[in-house]
This record gives C-alpha cells, structure tokens and sequence, in this order.
C-alpha cells in the first residue's frame, strides 16, 4: 500500500522538490514524516535503477537539492524538536524522520556536506552533562545522555554515518565512535529517556559504526574492551544494564569481531587483527550476560555469540586459546582441532541446558541435568588433576537456576551443586571458592529449599540441609591448607551480610559446625562469629535460635587457631551467647566446652595483665580468671557517689568464666579429693567474700564496688542454677550456698541501711533498690534451703525492713511540694514492701505474725489505691533529665509504683480471701477497707488497667482472680466490665512479647476460674455468654498465635480434675456447660501455612535430637504446638469415670455434639478433598468418638445409633470411613443387640448409597470380631452369607470387591464353626471365590483381590486389640495417608504430664503388628511405584528442546517499520509469508495462529480488528506473540482491495479451503511471496473471495470428518511453507 501511495503521488508531481516541500509544510505528524519516508525510499529505490524511464525529467542535482533541503530544512529540526508528548508516537515519528533522512543522505550525496551534518550531530551529542565518577573509551569523562536530544543525535549519526568515508573522514568516525561508546556503555545510573538513548546508540549507532570501516571497527572494539574492564573491575553484578547493551552491539556484529573463515580454512578479510574469542574481557560479559542478565533478551544475545564462536572455530579449524587472567587458571575458551568432537559436545550440551533454563519447567529441565555431569566430565582431567574448561562456565548453569523465580528449579540446582562431591573429587579453584562464599550462600538463604521430600517423616531433617552439611566438609577438607583458612573466614563474614531466617542459618551453623577441626581461624574469625550469633537472635523461634548458637560454639572450638586468641577473645565470644539458650550449665555443650578449655588451655595466647601474676603451678586458666576477679572488684578510681548503676555484662562474664574455670578443674581432677575444688572455687572468690564480709561494718566501700560485687554475686547464684545443671549434687553450687551463707548477715545490714536510711535519692538508685531487693530474694531462697531457724540473720531483716518502709509510706504528706530524694524514697519503700510480701506469701515460714490483722496489713488495706507520684518540684527537674538515658523515665516509675501497691493487695487478699464479703452493706465498719470493701477494689483494679503499661499488670489480674468469684452473683456487670477490659489488654499484645503468655496465663485464670464458670452458669446471665464469647474469641487467636488455646484449655482442665476428686457427684456440672471448650479442643488444629509447617518441622527435628543439642536440655518446652491442645482434652477425657453420673452426662453430651458437628461439617460440603480441614475436623471428630466409646452404656447407644450408621452413608475420605466401621465393629461386638439395624443398612436401594454400601461391607468382614461373645451365631451367620452373595452380583466393581472380601471371611468362618445347613450353599460359594483367586492374567481386577486382602484393614488390623491411643491417633492416621500434621505421635501423651493419667491406664500402645506396616491404601498402590525411574537414569536419550531459533546471519540494521525492528530484536529471520486470518472469529483460533505463525517466521499476520489481541483468551493461546510478529489490521470489507494490492505486488493469493480445482498440500511447491487465506470457521472462505485467489489447496484427509479446525488448517500449511524453504536459507 505505501509503495502505491508514493507511484501515485509521483505521478501526479514530476517536480521532487514541489512534492517534498509539499510534505515538508504543516503540522508534523506521525503520517505526514511515515508518507514523506515512503515518498524518499521510493525516489531512492527508482535512483539506484537507474531512474527508470523518465531520468530527464528528474535530473540528479534537482533532486540532490530537494534531498538537501528537506534533510537540513525539516528533518534534522524535527528530530531536535521535543515532538508529541507520548513517547510512543514520538518514538514513531523519530522513527520516520530518521529513515526519511537515510533516504535524504544517500540521494543528496555529497561528502562535505555528509561529513557536517555528521559533526553537527555530534556536537549534540556530546553537548551532556559529563559524569566524572566513570572513564569512557577515550579516557575522558563519560557522557551521560541528556535524554530526547541525544537520541535525535544518535538517529542522525545512525543515518549518515554509512555515508562517510573510512579514509578521509577517519578522524571523524574515530570521534563518533568514542562519543557513541561513551553514550552507550556508560554505566553510570539513568532515567528511562537516557536509557533509551543509551540503547539505541548500541543497537543501531556502533553496529552501523562497526561496518564502516576497520579502524571505526577496531575503535567500537576498544570501546568495548574498555566498558567490560570498568564493569569487573566493579565486581560481580556490578553494571549489568551496560552488559546488556555490550551484547546488543556484540551480537550485531558477531561476524566482524569473529574471524571468517578463508580458502583452506585460513581467516581472511580486513578485520583479520581481531579475534574476540581471544579477549578474556569478551568472554566475561558473555558470562555476564549468561548468568547475571535479568533479560531474556540479553542472556538470548549472550546465547547467539557463544554460539557463533563456537561455530567460527570449529570452521576455521585452527588452534586458539584465551590467555588465562591468572597464571594457573585455565583458558576461559580454547578451541583444538584434534579435540574438535570432545569440544562440540562440549559446547552442544552446554548450550542447551543453558536454553532450557530458559523455560523455567522443572519437568523439561529435569531430565537435562544429567548432562550437566557430562560436561564435568569433559571439563576435568582426571589424571592431571586440573580444569580443561574454566569452571566459570560450569557456574553460570547453577547461578542461573539459583535466580531462578521457581523455587522447585532453585533447589534442584542447589541439591545438584551439593552432590558434586559424592561421586567426583573436583580441582581448587579460586571461582569455585568464590561461587560458593556468594551466589550459593545468597540461594541458601531461602527457607523454603529446606522442606522435607515428599514421603520423608516429619522430624527427619532437611534433606538439603543435611547434603549442605556433607558438601561442606567435604569441601574444606579437600582445600589446599594454604587457602582453607582465608575460605572460612570468607564463609563466615558472608554470614553476616545479611539477614538469615531461622532455618537457613541453622543449618548453615550445623554444617560448620561439622567440619573436621583444624586451626582456621584468628581473633577476626571469632569476630565474624560472635557477628552471625547476633543474626541469630533476630528469629523468634527460641529454639532454633539457641540450636543455632549451640551449632556456632562448637564451631568455634573445632576451627579457632588456640594460640592466636586470647582467654579474653574467648571470654568475650562466649557472652555473646545467651546462656538461657545454650550454654547452660550442665549441659553437655558446657562439658565440652569445658573440655576444650581443659586440652588447649596452656596454648591460648597470652594476655600482658595475665602474665604478670601467673603463679608457679597455676593453671593458665585458673591465673586468667583469678586476675579477671581482682580487676572486677577494684573500684575504677573516676566514680562519684551519683554515678550510675554499672553494666551487668562484666558480671556476666566473670560468673561464667569462674562457673567455668571451677568445672574446668573438677574435670582436670576428677579422681582426687573435693577439698581442691573447694580451694579452687575460694581463691577465684576470695576478693569477692573479703568485700562482701565488709559491707555490714564499713560504711565507705565505693559504692560502684558494691554495685559490681552483689551484681557478680546474683550472676554466680543464676548461672549456677540454669535449667540443665542438677543442683542436687552440684559440689559447686553447696559451695556457693556456704560461701553466700557465711556473708548473708554483713549483705543484709547493707541492703537494710541503703533501703531504709534515706541513702537512695536519685533516678538511677532505683537500678539498685531493684538490685538490692534481688539479692535479697535469693538469700531468703537460700536460706529456707540450708534449714530455717529464729537466729538467722534474715529474721533480723525483714521485720525491720517491713517496719521501715511503712514508715516512710505514712510520712509522705501529699500536701507538700515534692523533693526528688521523699518521691524516690518512697518508691524504694514500696518496693521493698511489696517483695517482702511476695516473700511471705510463697515461704509461710516467713510469716511473722498471725492471721489477725497487723500493722502491715492494715496500712496496706487503707493504702490509697493507684496514687500516682507527682514529678519533683521545678528546681530539681533540670538534674532529674540531666541523667543518663538508662534512667527510667518518670512514667515508668509512677508504673513500677503502682504495681507494687497491687503485689501488696494480692498478698493481702490471698491471705484474707476468706473474709471478703459478696456485698459492701454487710460490713459497716471496716477494719480492712481493701479486703471487707471488694466492689470499691474491683473498680480500683479496673483504674489501674486503664493508667498501667501491660508488663505491669499481672499483679491486677492476680487480684482480680479473687475478687470476680465474690462479686460476680450480685454485680455481674463489674465483673463483665473486668472481663472486657482484661481482654482489651491481652489482644493488643503481640505473643512475641514476654509479657504476652504470663498476662494470658493470669487473665485465663480469673475469667475461666472454675467458681466464675459455676457461678456464671447456674445464674445464667449476660456474664455466662460473655465468658462464651471470650471462649471462642481465644480459640480465633489461637489460629494466629499458636498455644493460646493450650492455655485455656490446660487450665480449664486441670481445674476441672481437682474439682473432680474432691466431690463427689456433681463435681463436672459446670464442665457440662462450657461443653463446647472440650468439643472445640477435640478438633482443634489449623492448616498451616507452608513456611510455618517448615518451622514446625525443624523444631521437631532438633527436639529429636534431644541432650546431643543442649538447647533442648536449656530451653523449657512450653508444649505449645496445636496438637497438645488434643492431648490435653484426650488426656482428660481418659480420666472421667463412666460409673460416675456427673462424668457420665458430661460424655454423653460431648459426644451428642460431636455427631452434630460431624452432620453439620458434611452439609456444609458434600464433597471436600483430602487433608483440607473438613477432612480434618471429621476425622478429629471420629478419634474423639472412638476414645469416649468404652463408656457408652446401651441405652445412650440406642439414642444415637442411627446417627453413626448414617454417616456411614455419607461418602467420605478414607480415614475417616475406617474409623466409622472400627466404632461400628466395637459397638455391635458390645452390644449385638443392635445387629438389626446393622441389617437394615442393606435393604436400600443401591442407588442410594452408591459406593457407601462398602462401609458396611468392611464392618462385615470383621464378623469374627462381632460374633465372638455370642452362643448363637448361626443366624447371624446365615443374615451375613446372604447379605454378601446379594451384593457379590452388584455392577459396581468396587462394591463386589468388598462383597466378595467379606464373602470370603464369612465363609471362613463357617467352615470354621462347621454349620450343616450350609452345605448346599457350598458348591456355589466355594466355586466362586475359586474363580476369583484363579482369574488369569495381570489385569486390574486380580491385581486389585489380591490388594484389598492384604489391606491393613483387613489382613492385619484387630478391633479390639488396637484399640489404644497409638492406634487412633498416630497408627491409623498415618496407614490411611493422612498428612503428617495430623500424626500424633505417642509419647507426646507421655511428655504430656499436666493431666496425669493413672499408672494402670493401658490405652497408650498397640501390642499387635499393626504399627509395624508401611502406609498403601489397596486401590492406589500402583501410583507412584515408577516415580523414581525417571529420576535414576544417569543420561536421556532425548530431551524437550524449546529453543527460539536464531537467523545464521546478523540481524538487519536497517530502519524498517516499528513492527519489524521489534520483530527483529531476537534475530529473527522473517520470511515473505503473509498470513490472513481476517474472516476467523474466535480469538483462541487466532491466538493459536499468532502464536505459529510467529514461530515460523512469518512476515504479517493480518487479523479483521486489532482490539483482538487484548483479549485474555487470544493472549492465553499466542503467550506474547503477538509482541514479536507485525500485526495487520484489514476488515472483512477491505480484503478485495487488500487482496488486488498485494497481487500488484507480487504475492501469490492462495486460499485454504476445498474447492472443486483445489490441489493437494503434498504436491503444491509455494512461491517465495505467498500470502495465505484462511476462512471463517463455519463458513469457510465466501465466494466472492475465492475469485481472487491464485490457487486454492487442501489438506489430504483419511477420516470422516469433513474439515479440520481452522487453526490447525492453517499451521499445516504455514510449515508446509517453511519446510520447502529451510534448504535454501
């Protein structure tokens, strides 16, 4: 059409230059710059044939004058112009403009004047903003495009660059090419406009550049060079977008920057001084491109040049090689005739995975890994023991699936790359050694690479985790000494670059700490550690967090070089660990580590301060930590009397250097007597006793000193006692205790005069009341340990301090202005108040006074409740803020004030909890307000939750606990009103928090206390409901933060038991009516995410790994999975006694919610998939069901019978129907009585039921099991023959598998029993389970007896000796394919220890074979049983290859319409075939042919309306084609015209369709330019349109209908045409 448009319009003008300027005037749009481009090409079309016929009329310098004027008149300024505001159209007019000023040049002619538009140009280009952070080629500063005016100047340069002279304007082209490169492969950060001058500078301008001349050539190469040096020496993925636009400009000019082969295989040509495949820096930006390019497009360039130099050198057939960077390492490429097949296949293979990668298919790539051995082989000289091929090549297959989005893929190439060691010994390479300290750490980082294998049991560990742990030693071991060193520090420090999750960096910690032990690493490697041990406390899973740190300390003793590091580095290190845990005491982490102490300790490096006051004789451990001592307790000369509380690291460290040290020597001596411990033990701790036997007598001890030595003190009692060390028989800790005993007196007159004697007036000494009052706790503790008496100097404390503090208390007016030192004393007051009470309240002991009110209580009960402290008057608050930022803001004390008040009014309500009356008006005058007024102290306690931050209000909460049961009959709305506000506090916090689970533990207890539940439920208010409502609102939390229901429901239950035992009858009527708590517990359980199943896993792993990991023996488990929330409701349901009436209406009426449960669960979805959480609750249901079951009388039975066999009816998933025929079994065994209803289940119609017949089926094949308590079985006996014979004749195959099953037993059985009226019957019945076992052949229906009897259920399974909680909850789950989730292992109900169940319960194991067998359910065994085939083959005799073919020669630089430049940009050869799919109407059929059509290289597919292309079932079928194939559109209306257009052209029209000439597809031979029309799908091609076709074809057809589908007709054909081509291209 534009060729018609340009003859027409010159036809009409014989003046160019009238008709060009014609165009030139106006607006400049997209159509007047495209009609001015055809009008040039044509002009210059005709000019290069001679001018045609009328040359005279057009003489040459008319039209060079035209060209002229319209290039420097119109063009060159509309290409600086800013032109329309959407950048697609202005990328379309400069897109025209630039071809139209190509056309321009080439008929202007004219050197000079080519030679200064050229200039002119590039004066623009170089006018940018210079950006000197980078050097260009030229060694000037690069240029960074200015946007739309740089790419003007590139279009321009682009045009008249092929018209300049090699010779005589070298110098310019040398300019261009310099500003080109600097503009194009500047790596310096840009905006889209940049980017885009950028980009066309390096696909169109050096291209161009790089055909114009050897020296232009051999300056874009330089450029080149030199942009691929600056981006290494960057480091890896350092200027990745300049790597792309270096492979834009190598793939365009692959065949000149690659020698061609000559005559005889020699090179020839002007280009023969350069050889790319010789650059090191070429092949590097190839890799780049390979591994590191985020395109496609790039890594498809990177593809094609690899390629080509591959193919070059195999053409040539001369030797050539890469000079190596490094002296050792091999060449990055190298080529040798005599090993030209090796390398081919080489090659071959590598770029086809490479390609295949590219797919992202884990089933297409799958079965190429195997080659990627294969070229390990290659690359590796056995004999030699070196690289033949450089392993960078090797690592950019792994980088590109390690970046892969598919996970799958991802940790396939990560589980490749970790097997290479087990069956081959690899060459060092620093590359190797560099791949895995970076892009293999980065892929490790992902959590979900861990996940167990399908089939492996949870628990087991991570598969990935445990070849990473192989890998790794492996690896190390096999480094040369000289390297291994700097390697694993390497690994170390790249730990902590970045932040791990828990479960990456666990298993990375486990595989270090595996490594063989060898002196690897310094002081700077213990640094590195003690780094990745602080990314370890980031996780909240405490356990893998301590696991981790368990992992990182034997790290440390198995790689640190002893001799150079110091105790003090080890010190240090080990402070870095949280001794709560790891590093307890005890433990067997802390033997070992003790151990290593013990064998190193007279390497370690030797400290200056040490040195000095080693003693003959002394350990050089036990001389460290005894120096470590005396510098601890000296005072720093710098103190004041109002400086700060000291850190509490430094004692810290001591405590567990000496714990250490003490252990150490026990170890060293543990033959010899204990008298050297105990002398040990007093030379480390001398200075401190010596100070602390002070304290009562000197009134002058540096207040710091005191500070430090009670700080060390507390840290030696805790660390002592750290979960793990057994205090029973600790020499250490009894030790510990004497020596504490013998300073007890002179501690607490100390503590005694600093708490009471005015001494603490500041901020900061509120550190050290805490401090104090700490210390003063434990010597209480210690002291009821060692035994009790009145002379023990704490009785000679604690009545005084009590005294004291009240004291103060009363002599604080509120009516004065108040000072600092009064409000501070006041606070220390209160506290120290409120811990001598909670001391009285846990040691009776203490108890100093009777249950009479004293003067303790009675100041306590008139307290002013939640009095706030106002701040200290004005002249004091500027030395208040002046103190350090660790002094608790004012808030926090007024908070720590008033909580300490509500640990006093627990006390006080505990002790008196029996005389607080219901109602305020029985008491009319008060002696204890507080306790006789609780209406006034529930508001009071609802005050304070309102002021008070959550970590204060437990004490509140304790108070409430009391006070809701007195008060809930006659003011429910305050308890209501507690409830809500409690609640409030509790979901506002995250179960991250600390405070979280002791606040939730509080509040459950005061809501859910089993006098509040009766209350609550014989009164039947609003409180009843509410309680309800924060029921269900718990078990809603529990689905987000995992254990908030076990807290609920262990306390529910535990509370429930007590009650239990103590009365009689009766004892669970209020459990009767929180019912639904257990019922909700019995199927409680969530569907986990999959990151949070991983975290569950792990867990379960390192718990299985029990003491081996000391953060099991350290860590507390809280038993806070979801599973335990069963356990407990199992647990306690195994307690209750069927003979007990209260216990027995409380099972009855769980279980009659449980069957409605079940109903409603299978209304609410008839039909629900396996393992979703219908199926789960269902089967929860059914266990619960099964465990209630022994205590079901007959007459509860005979009520919900029909409820149990009608969800056996109810098509349901595999487990749960076992578990339906096993209660059936055991009820009819029970109670045969009901055997008639079992009948009537069989006389419905079978279509009723269906399938579901095969429960009750099952149930029969258990008659053995049913009839075993009964006399008379032969009625029963004959009821059963002639229910299984009935349905032995169902169709259903299914149904007379099961019938023929239970036939079998039955008939067994009466063999057995020998029943004489059965005789006749046994002709017919023998002959036919004959006929059954001796069916031939392999079908489905033998393989399928065969199975269904040696199903569990039937072969091995025993009703009643199974019956046990192995069997319901972990044995039948898991044999009936449940997943794992739902598998509770047995000894959870063991560990499960706060509902005990009694000694004699025999109900936890199976004593039967059944737990023994591997799960298979009968009719799905055949799946899976060739699933590892695939896997073992060690190389594919074929793989799937989808691979975009590259055209053989460069890709076409000229400018051609938008459409084909895109359709150009991966090479792509196009073909003169166009295809014209205008009559079809259904977008999948032209989605299709899109898509095949550009796969086959077509030129245009013409389509009736372009809006097609955006519709989803069009771009569902042609997956992006459509962004790669130039789209036309023409309208059913149009293609007469369209047709005669392009027969003007040269096309031959040929039409697809059966006509009465039509010819056959076979021997039809396609001309070059065919154009292809295909009908409508119903209608075919009309017939006004089949008159303008050339010819028409059709496809031979064997069958019987009539046509083929449209798409298909025309993708025949479309190949067809392709096919007969392929041998000329």
């Amino acid at each position: 059409m534009e060729w018609v448009l340009a003859e027409a319009l010159l036809a009409e003008s014989r003046d160019p230059r009238a008709l060009l300027g014609a165009l030139c005037r106006g607006e400049a749009s997209a159509e007047r710059v495209e009609t001015l481009r055809f009008l040039l090409q044509r002009l210059e079309d005709k000019e290069a044939r001679g001018g045609g016929g009328d040359a005279g009329a057009r003489p040459a310098a008319v039209l060079q004058e035209a060209a002229r004027e319209a290039a420097v008149g119109y063009l060159v300024p509309l290409l600086r112009e800013p032109g329309p505001e959407s950048p697609r159209l202005r990328r379309r007019v400069l897109r025209a403009a630039a071809g139209a000023l190509h056309s321009c040049v080439r008929l202007a002619g004219g050197p000079q004047w080519v030679a200064a538009l050229a200039e002119e140009a590039l004066r623009d280009l170089r006018a940018v903003r210079p950006d000197s952070g980078h050097e260009g080629a030229s060694g000037g500063a690069a240029c960074v495009p200015d946007g739309p005016g740089a790419e003007a100047a590139v279009e321009v340069l682009v045009a008249v660059s092929p018209c300049l002279r090699p010779r005589e304007d070298s110098a310019l082209l040398e300019r261009v090419v310099q500003a080109a490169v600097a503009v194009a492969l500047s790596d310096a950060e840009a905006g889209p406009p940049e980017e885009a001058a950028a980009a066309l500078a390096a696909g169109r301008l050096l291209p161009v550049l790089g055909r114009c001349g050897e020296e232009a050539l051999r300056a874009v190469w330089e450029g080149l060079r030199a942009a691929a040096a600056r981006a290494g020496a960057s480091g890896p993925g350092a200027g990745l977008a300049g790597v792309g636009r270096q492979l834009l400009v190598l793939s365009a000019l692959a065949e000149k920057l690659l020698p061609e082969p000559g005559a005889g295989g020699a090179p020839r040509g002007p280009e023969v001084g350069l050889d790319a495949r010789r650059c090191w820096h070429f092949w590097r930006t190839v890799q780049a491109g390979l591994a590191q390019a985020e395109d496609a497009l790039t890594r498809k360039r990177a593809r094609y040049v690899l390629r080509r130099a591959v193919e070059v050198s195999a053409e040539l057939g001369a030797d050539c090689a890469c000079s190596p960077r490094e002296g050792n390492d091999p060449s990055v490429f190298w080529w040798n005739e005599k090993k030209k097949d090796e390398l081919l296949k080489f090659w071959e293979n590598y770029i086809l995975i490479m390609e295949t990668l590219e797919g992202n298919q884990i089933h297409v790539i799958k079965p190429v890994l195997p080659k990627l051995n294969n070229l390990f082989d290659y690359a590796v000289s056995e004999e030699k023991g070196f690289w033949l091929f450089h392993p960078s090549w090797h690592m950019c297959i792994y980088k590109r699936m390690f970046e892969s989005e598919n996970k799958v893929l991802t940790k396939e190439g990560v589980t490749h790359f970790l097997e290479l060691y087990e069956t081959r010994v690899l060459p060092f390479s620093p590359e190797f050694s560099e791949f895995i300290i970076g892009p293999l750490m980065d892929a490790l980082s992902e959590s979900s690479l861990y996940s167990r294998s399908p089939g492996q049991l949870m628990g087991s560990g991570s598969p990935l985790g445990l070849k990473l742990q192989k890998f790794l030693v492996t690896y190390i071991s096999l480094l040369p000494e000289e390297i291994k060193n700097g390697f694993l520090l390497k690994l170390i420090q790249k730990m902590t670059s970045r932040h791990w999750c828990a479960v990456p960096i666990l298993f990375l910690s486990m595989a270090l700490a595996n490594v063989p032990r060898c002196k690897a690493l310094g002081v700077e490697g213990l640094l590195a550690l003690r780094d990745v041990l602080q990314c370890t406390m980031i996780t909240h899973q405490i356990l893998l967090r301590g696991a981790a740190q368990c992992y990182l300390l034997q790290t440390a003793m198995n790689l640190v070089d002893v001799e150079k590091v110091s105790f003090s580095d080890v010190s240090t290190f080990l402070m870095s660990l949280r001794q709560e845990e790891s590093l307890g005491r005890g433990t067997s982490l802390w033997r070992e580590l003790c151990d290593w102490l013990r064998v190193n300790e007279s390497c370690f490096r030797q400290s200056s301060n040490c040195s000095s006051i080693e003693l003959h004789g002394t350990s050089p451990l036990n001389a460290y930590v005894k120096n470590l001592v005396q510098e601890y307790i000296k005072s720093p000369a710098w103190e004041g009397e109002n400086s700060f509380m000291p850190d509490w690291f430094e004692a810290k460290l001591v405590a567990m250097m000496v714990l250490l040290a003490v252990d150490v020597e026990e170890m060293r001596n543990q033959y010899s007597e204990k008298r050297r411990i105990q002398n040990v033990l007093r030379i480390f701790l001398d200075p401190l006793l010596d100070a602390l036997m002070k304290f009562g007598t000197n009134a002058y001890i540096p207040l710091l000193k005191t500070d430090r030595c009670l700080q060390l003190l507390l840290k030696l009692l805790h660390t002592c006692l750290l979960k793990g060390s057994s205090t029973q028989d600790d020499e250490v800790f009894t030790l510990l205790q004497n020596f504490l005993m013998s300073t007890t007196e002179s501690i607490s007159e100390f503590i005694l005069r600093r708490l009471t004697m005015n001494e603490l007036s500041s901020v900061s000494d509120l550190d050290r009341c805490h401090l104090y009052l700490m210390v003063l706790t434990e010597l209480i503790n210690v002291n009821l340990k060692v035994g009790w008496n009145r002379g023990n100097p704490i009785w000679r404390v604690i009545s005084p301090l009590k005294n004291a503090s009240i004291q103060h208390l009363q002599e604080m007016s509120s009516g004065q202005e108040p000072a600092l030192g009064r409000q501070i004393q006041k606070v220390v007051s209160m506290a120290s108040l409120a811990v001598v009470c909670e001391a009285i309240d846990q040691k009776p002991e203490l108890q100093l006074d009777s249950l009479d009110a004293g003067p303790m209580e009675r100041f306590l009960s008139s307290l002013q409740l939640n009095q706030t402290l106002q701040k200290p008057h004005t002249e004091e608050q500027s030395s208040f803020f002046e103190e350090s930022s660790s002094s608790q803001g004012w808030g926090k004390i007024v908070a720590q004030y008033v909580h300490d008040q509500w640990v006093c009014l627990s006390f006080l309500l505990k002790k008196y909890h029996t005389v607080i009356p219901t109602t305020e008006s029985e008491i009319l005058e008060p002696f204890l307000p507080a306790v006789q007024m609780p209406v006034r102290t529930l508001q009071s306690a609802l005050e304070a939750l309102t002021i008070l931050p959550s970590d204060q209000v437990l004490p509140v909460f304790q108070c409430m606990r009391i006070l809701v049961p007195k008060l809930l009959a006659s003011y429910e709305s305050l308890c209501m009103e507690s409830f809500d506000m409690g609640w409030k506090i509790i979901s506002s916090l995250s179960n991250t928090q600390l405070i979280f689970w002791s606040n939730l533990k509080a509040f459950v207890q005061f809501v859910f206390d089993n006098k509040v539940l009766t209350i609550a439920a014989k009164i039947k208010g609003q409180a009843y409901f509410k309680i309800k409502e924060i029921m269900y609102k718990i078990i809603e939390m529990s689905a987000i933060k995992t254990g908030v229901f076990n807290t609920l429901i262990n306390y529910c239950c535990q509370s429930w038991i007590v009650s239990a035992s103590n009365v009689s009858q009766g004892s669970l009527s209020s459990a009767k009516n929180y019912s639904e708590l257990v019922l909700e517990a019995c199927i409680f359980g969530t569907v986990f995410r999959r990151d949070q199943r991983l975290i569950q896993d792990v867990q379960t792993f390192i718990e299985n790994l029990g003491h081996q990991c000391a953060a099991n023996v350290v860590i507390e488990n809280t038993k806070r999975e979801d599973h335990y929330v069963r356990i407990c409701a199992v647990k306690f349901l195994c307690l209750l006694d069927g003979s007990n009436m209260s216990h027995k209406l409380f099972m009855e009426d769980l279980a009659i919610k449980l069957l409605e449960k079940d109903e409603l669960v299978s209304k609410s979805r008839t039909r629900y998939y396996v393992n979703s959480l219908q199926h789960r609750v269902k089967n929860r249901i059914w266990q619960t069901l099964l465990v209630l079951f022994p205590r079901f009388d007959q007459n509860f039975l005979s009520g919900i019978i029909d409820k149990i066999f009608q969800a056996g009816f109810i098509n349901n998933q595999a487990s749960i129907k076992y578990f339906i025929e096993w209660i059936i079994i055991l009820i009819l065994h029970k109670f045969p009585q009901f055997l008639p209803k079992f009948w009537n289940c069989f006389s419905y119609g079978e279509e009723k039921f269906k399938t579901s017949i095969c429960t009750f089926l099952s149930v029969l094949s258990h008659l053995d099991v049913i009839i075993e308590d009964i006399s008379e079985k032969r009625l029963i006996l004959k009821q059963a023959l002639i229910i299984a014979l009935q349905w032995c004749f169902s169709h259903n195959f299914s149904i007379r598998l099961y019938a023929l099953l239970a036939l079998k037993k039955i008939w067994s059985l009466c063999k057995t029993l020998y029943v004489e009226e059965f005789d006749a019957l046994t002709s017919v019945i023998e002959s036919s389970l004959n006929q059954v076992e001796n069916t031939h052949g392999a079908g489905n229906a033998k393989k399928n007896w065969q199975r269904i009897q040696e199903h569990f259920f039937f072969a091995t399974f025993q009703p009643l000796k199974d019956y046990c909680l192995e069997t319901i909850f972990y044995t039948l789950p898991r044999l009936s394919g449940l997943i794992e989730d739902e598998w509770i292992a047995i000894d959870k109900f063991a560990k499960f220890t706060d509902i005990p169940l009694d000694e004699g319960f025999q109900w936890y194991l199976s004593q039967t074979q059944l737990c023994e067998l591997k799960p298979g359910d009968w009719s799905q065994q055949d799946i899976g049983s060739t699933s590892g085939e695939a896997d073992n083959k060690s190389e594919w005799t074929d793989v799937q290859k989808k691979i975009i073919p590259w055209k053989n020669n460069v890709p076409h630089l000229e400018l051609e319409l938008e459409f084909q430049d895109r359709a150009a940009k991966l090479g792509k050869s196009i073909g003169r075939l166009i295809v014209v799919g205008s009559l079809i109407d259904k977008p999948t059929n032209l989605g299709g042919l899109c898509r095949t059509c550009e796969i086959f290289g077509a030129s245009v597919f013409v389509v009736g309306n372009l809006h097609c292309i955006s519709d989803k079932q069009f771009q569902h079928l042609s997956v992006s084609a459509e962004q790669w194939l130039p789209l036309v559109e023409v309208k059913p209306p149009q293609l007469i015209d369209y047709l005669q257009q392009k027969k003007a052209e040269g096309y031959t029209i040929i039409g697809v369709e059966q006509t009465a000439k039509s010819l056959d597809l076979t021997q039809y031979c396609f001309p070059e330019k065919s154009l292809l029309l295909l009908g409508n799908e119903r209608e075919g091609i009309p017939a006004n349109l089949i008159q303008q076709l050339d010819v028409c074809v059709e496809i031979p057809q064997q069958g019987i209908i009539r046509s083929l589908n449209v798409h298909v007709s025309g993708a025949l054909l479309i190949w067809e045409y392709t096919r007969q081509r392929l041998p000329r291209r």
